[in-house]
């Protein structure tokens, strides 16, 4: 009997810890809308960045709304053609951008919740085609100078039989809007959103355009060290407010199916097993990986809070646009090793960054 007890003991202690799994309880979690699926796009930055809009209409008025991510894809295909164009193919054109450009439609175009008639909001969506389309008919436009006085009227046509046309007006809960009287009525202006980074390659409280493939249209990013950038998101988030997050998504360790992304400082044989220790990620290291390009702007999602696993460890709770897949049904839990390490950007409400940081020239 004695032998039977130490030996399940020893089991208990040892070979049994071996099949803990992640324990994650919230500490803060910020209301926000369901998770949704981008399917077979390049448009994470739409999704992700209008769940934060969402999150703000309902911090800022205390209402939940279901905003149209195929409005702002839309208008930005509009933006990514003009500069292509007017830059003779010497620019990006994809299926990528970033969460600024979608503060670039509520500033110039407005928003519209889904549903809105004039607007295609399917319920899968495949933008391959499309895609294939307007690629082609902007590389041919870039090199043709004399074949653009109508092309507008034309690649706008396409945009309307794939996405919907532009609604002029719309009526939303019995009341008429257009589509900037709209986001007006949210409480969301584009002045309130700005975008902090943390790279030594330009200097720390200043403000730079940011070289990364996805920034197509010359976002500016305002630079400050790791540590601040850190405390900036812990402050907003503890104060109820979400961000965006714009980062790398190709480490090893990280694992939609696992819902984890973390940077184990022993890499080999490990296999999300249960919390383990973590590299310290500091400036030097963080920038060698963006310099060498191992840290790209992959993948846009929203930061909704922040949880604790079974040994104290904090993780912030990310909202993904992927489905309601893996173990945490579309969420990320991600360590703050993930994020020092593998963050190219974020963005959140200016009233949540210091005052020093706003008044960088």
């Amino acid at each position: 009997m004695k032998k039977a007890y130490l030996f399940l003991l020893f089991f208990i202690l040892f070979i049994g810890n071996s099949f803990a799994q992640f324990e994650f309880t919230p500490v803060k979690e910020i209301e926000h809308t369901a998770v949704k699926d981008q399917c077979n796009t390049g448009t994470c930055w739409s999704f992700s960045t209008l769940s934060f809009l969402e999150s703000e209409v309902a911090r800022i008025k205390g209402e939940v709304v279901d905003l149209s991510e195929m409005h702002i894809v839309r208008n930005v295909y509009v933006d990514k053609a003009k500069n292509y164009i007017k830059k003779e193919g010497n620019a990006q054109f994809s299926d990528g951008s970033l969460s600024h450009d979608v503060i670039f439609v509520l500033e110039n175009f407005g928003l519209v919740p889904q549903g809105v008639s004039s607007v295609n909001d399917p319920e899968y969506h495949d933008h391959s085609e499309v895609y294939s389309i307007l690629k082609g008919m902007v590389n041919q436009l870039a090199k043709d100078k004399t074949a653009k006085k109508k092309w507008l009227d034309v690649y706008e046509g396409i945009l309307d039989i794939y996405f919907g046309e532009q609604p002029d007006s719309f009526v939303y809960q019995n009341k008429n809007y257009t589509p900037k009287t709209f986001a007006k009525e949210m409480g969301l202006s584009a002045e309130n959103y700005i975008t902090l980074t943390s790279f030594t390659h330009q200097p720390f409280y200043s403000k730079f355009i940011l070289d990364i493939p996805d920034n197509y249209s010359d976002g500016v990013y305002y630079n400050i060290p790791l540590n601040e950038l850190e405390d900036i998101v812990d402050n907003a988030l503890e104060k109820g407010y979400t961000i965006t997050w714009d980062g790398d998504v190709s480490e090893a360790f990280f694992s939609s199916q696992q819902g984890i992304a973390i940077i184990p400082k022993n890499e080999e044989g490990y296999n999300f097993e249960a919390p383990t220790k973590e590299k310290k990620i500091q400036q030097k290291i963080r920038q060698k990986a963006f310099t060498k390009q191992e840290t790209t702007d992959d993948h846009l999602m929203h930061m909704v809070g922040t949880a604790k696993d079974q040994k104290g460890n904090v993780y912030y709770i990310i909202k993904n646009s992927w489905g309601e897949k893996g173990q945490h049904k579309g969420y990320i839990y991600m360590s703050k090793a993930y994020f020092r390490y593998k963050t190219v950007g974020v963005m959140l409400h200016k009233d949540m960054i210091p005052e020093k940081v706003l008044e960088i020239k």
